[in-house]
């Protein structure tokens, strides 16, 4: 009788989340990217959102909440309704970065629905065109010269993926170097070019423009395997084994999302990754679809928050 109860209730249970996600969405759909508009997740959020209500027949609104490094976006995903129609569309590998660094008003292991990793897209080893080296043993050795004289462009500001990208270089290779912060990525680019920092990790759209030009030179890119965009260019990787940096996008739902909701969001994430036309418009920004399951998503973002709390304790890493 047990049996037959526990079944009838398992039963019961999975045709209550059948029915849940096929009346699901009930209304608009909110994407929210805390960060400003033009940056890498608020393109993809508006590629996915598009697709999304095409298929979904409701339509999704991309809602650009930046502050506090990704956090203030994230923390209203964190307390919306659990109802899947609220979704948060951030660069995980930077908000995995955020529980060692901040105080945050919410448990990014325990207020969130991992949905969906959705792409990947590599940091490019830059250089000024003063540095005396063209590949990465040849930096290495160099800022090894410098005896600690060498500085590092935090093109995002200090505890920011890009700054982590060259705080795990310096720790890998023996480094010692300053940090520079930045606000964003352009002035960055523009002191580099001139020659008033010596190198940086940056996202490849926003640097790869001023490799093409001459302006800066281009040492490696920070993907596991070599980018076929970028030709014959090597991969950290190849210096450093097991390197690797960039900028990971996902979908994340507040904690409590019906499984099947999830599920339904996963799989049509899936789906948009692999049209052909979403495919191009990755190339052009130098992504590539980076498919997980919910439960792939959830153990790769907590291995990640892991990692990132070694190499911040290692690297002193603090913000103000």
């Amino acid at each position: 009788m047990f049996i037959k109860r526990t079944l009838y209730a398992l039963t019961l249970a999975a045709t209550a989340g059948l029915a849940q996600a096929q009346a699901w969405p009930t209304k608009p759909l909110r994407i929210v990217v805390p960060f400003p508009a033009g940056g890498t997740s608020d393109v993809l959020a508006r590629l996915v959102g598009l697709k999304l209500s095409e298929s979904l027949g409701q339509p999704v609104v991309v809602d650009n909440k930046p502050g506090s490094s990704g956090n203030l976006g994230a923390d209203m995903v964190a307390k919306a309704a659990p109802d899947g129609h609220t979704l948060l569309l951030t660069d995980v590998g930077n908000l995995s970065i955020s529980p060692s660094l901040y105080k945050l008003p919410f448990n990014l292991g325990v207020d969130f629905s991992p949905v969906a990793m959705v792409a990947y897209s590599p940091h490019l080893l830059v250089t000024s065109n003063q540095v005396p080296a063209n590949t990465t043993q040849e930096l290495i050795e160099w800022v090894k010269s410098q005896k600690g004289k060498a500085n590092f462009a935090a093109a995002a500001g200090m505890g920011s993926a890009t700054h982590l990208a060259g705080v795990l270089f310096a720790q890998r290779a023996g480094l010692d170097w300053g940090y520079v912060p930045y606000k964003g990525g352009a002035q960055a680019m523009t002191d580099l070019i001139g020659g008033q920092v010596d190198l940086t990790f940056n996202g490849m759209v926003a640097t790869y423009p001023h490799v093409k030009s001459g302006k800066i030179k281009l040492i490696a890119v920070s993907s596991a395997k070599r980018n076929p965009t970028l030709g014959e260019v090597p991969t950290v990787g190849e210096t450093l084994p097991g390197f690797m940096t960039g900028s990971w996008q996902g979908l994340l739902a507040p904690a409590g999302t019906p499984q099947p909701v999830v599920d339904k969001l996963n799989g049509e994430v899936k789906r948009i990754m692999a049209l052909p036309d979403i495919k191009a418009r990755l190339q052009t920004l130098g992504a590539e679809p980076y498919e997980m399951s919910p439960p792939q998503f959830k153990e790769w973002l907590a291995s990640e928050v892991k990692s990132m709390a070694k190499v911040v304790k290692d690297g002193k890493v603090t913000v103000e």
